[in-house]
């Protein structure tokens, strides 16, 4: 799939590599590098709640002595936080383990872990059959890393991936890795109860549960004090989040997600809160309502969409209908009409028909994403779909479809953007360009990225500026600042 989606489109290719790896994610040293004894090099693969989870895992590290490097070949532990999600990402992080294997043979001491998804799902291929790491540690487990470092020092394969029904990792306060000190993630529950058929996430990841409020409110307060000016609020499904401080989680004192929302927006108007990823079946018009009263939660949501034929979509055991989305997308422009809309789709899902495929296409159609990850069906081992149905539909027919998927996207991205000239935006500045020092480069609330000249204005990263769009692509908006 990738390599279809490189020749057709270099630009949705790039953003699917970002988006598939989060890259060599590592931390500065603080202070006196010497305070470390020990260097750790992290690799984070897949979603962003696996990117906020090697954030606990180097906060875990340094309280045992360990500090961050950017190169593998000199880290005493080397780790891979790892996705199931598709085959694809699998083989890459096998490549990656390979590559480590072969710096580990001049370099005995060296221990290499796998952390996530992969090291749930493939614990004994990786121990007993391709000897490829010496530590496995699962989502729910990191806390035991410092004991499974010392069996694997003294010369044990260590592995721990218990799930938890209790584990949210409240009281870690995560070390931001690789960060621009403006944007932070934050952890709000952990694990999933949505059954998709296609999905590893509820037997890798375990079952759903909410992390307290109060401590939420807390690191994203923190977050604020030391000059982050946007947190992303993370959750399989953040519309499920639900805390109760009773024992028997009762109403009294019991916090939404769209309370949730108002207490981190209430924190300061100069923080901008974004979340991800929405279920169609549970975003509320509380949550929508929400949104819309607090100009700095901003107006975009992840809404995945997967397939737009009803059929296919209870196949993926979605629990919504075609007419179902739908009508979500239009409540959510009914109260918000600025905000903007991306979504997953699956191309190629078992027993598609080519009229279930156009249904698809008419989903995106009707509903004009700004933005889409689009994927051909990828079957994963110990799905409920791998057991349940077979994997049916030729490779050729599954990329042809995507392909038109793809297309389809592209045209309504295009429209998107260009209808986006001549309108003011506020945009958050996260830094220089990644192609010139001389422009700034941010976000409006709809998540387009905005790319803009700097002046004398005495402006910094954190700081917001207002601009007016005078050109732009499929995926970025060009413009220049404008007084407020």
């Amino acid at each position: 799939m990738a390599e279809t989606l490189q020749n057709l489109h270099p630009e949705l290719y790039k953003k699917d590599v970002e988006e598939a790896r989060q890259g060599e994610a590592y931390a500065p040293f603080e202070g006196d590098p010497n305070a470390y004894s020990k260097k750790f090099y992290i690799e984070s693969y897949g979603c962003q709640m696996n990117f906020s989870d090697s954030e606990i895992v180097a906060s875990i590290l340094h309280e045992e002595g360990f500090g961050a490097t950017r190169n593998f070949e000199e880290a005493d532990l080397v780790l891979l936080n790892t996705c199931s999600i598709r085959e694809k990402a699998e083989q890459t992080v096998r490549n990656r383990l390979q590559t480590f294997r072969k710096q580990k043979e001049g370099n005995p001491g060296m221990l290499i872990g796998v952390l996530g998804c992969m090291a749930e799902r493939l614990k004994a291929k990786f121990l007993e059959e391709e000897k490829l790491v010496d530590i496995v540690v699962g989502p729910d487990a990191y806390r035991s890393l410092p004991g499974l470092i010392s069996e694997a020092e003294g010369g044990q394969k260590s592995v721990n991936v218990l799930l938890s029904r209790e584990e949210t990792y409240a009281d870690i306060a995560p070390v931001r890795l690789d960060s621009n000190g403006v944007t932070a993630f934050v952890s709000i529950m952990r694990g999933c109860n949505n059954m998709c058929s296609f999905c590893v996430v509820p037997f890798t990841r375990g079952r759903e549960r909410s992390r307290d409020a109060e401590s939420i409110v807390h690191e994203c307060e923190d977050l604020f004090s030391r000059g982050y000016r946007e947190v992303t609020l993370l959750g399989q499904n953040v519309d499920s989040y639900y805390y109760s401080p009773s024992a028997g989680g009762g109403l009294e004192g019991a916090v939404t997600f769209a309370m949730l929302l108002e207490k981190v927006a209430l924190i300061s108007p100069l923080l901008r809160v974004r979340f991800s990823t929405s279920h169609p079946k549970d975003i509320t018009d509380d949550v929508l309502h929400t949104m819309a009263k607090y100009h700095n939660i901003c107006k975009y949501i992840h809404l995945p969409v997967q397939s737009g034929n009803t059929r296919i979509l209870q196949l993926m055991n979605r629990t919504y209908t075609r007419e179902w989305y739908l009508a979500k997308v239009k409540r959510i422009r009914e109260i918000m009409p600025d905000c903007g809309l991306s979504t997953d789709v699956i191309s190629g899902f078992c027993t598609e028909t080519e009229e279930e495929h156009q249904d698809t296409l008419s989903v995106m159609e009707l509903s004009r994403f700004d933005m889409a990850y689009m994927f051909s069906y990828s079957e994963r081992p110990g799905t409920l779909a791998a057991r349940r149905y077979e994997d049916d539909i030729p490779e050729e027919v599954k990329k042809r479809r995507l392909i038109e998927i793809i297309n389809l996207q592209n045209s309504h991205s295009r429209e998107s953007y260009t209808a986006d000239i001549g309108k003011t935006f506020e945009v958050l500045i996260e830094g220089d360009s990644k192609r010139s020092d001389l422009h700034w480069y941010g976000r409006n609330s709809q998540n387009k990225v905005v790319v803009f000249p700097k002046d004398d204005r005495p402006l910094q990263k954190g700081d917001y500026a207002t601009v007016q769009i005078k050109n732009a692509t499929s995926a970025t908006l060009m413009g220049e600042m404008v007084p407020a």
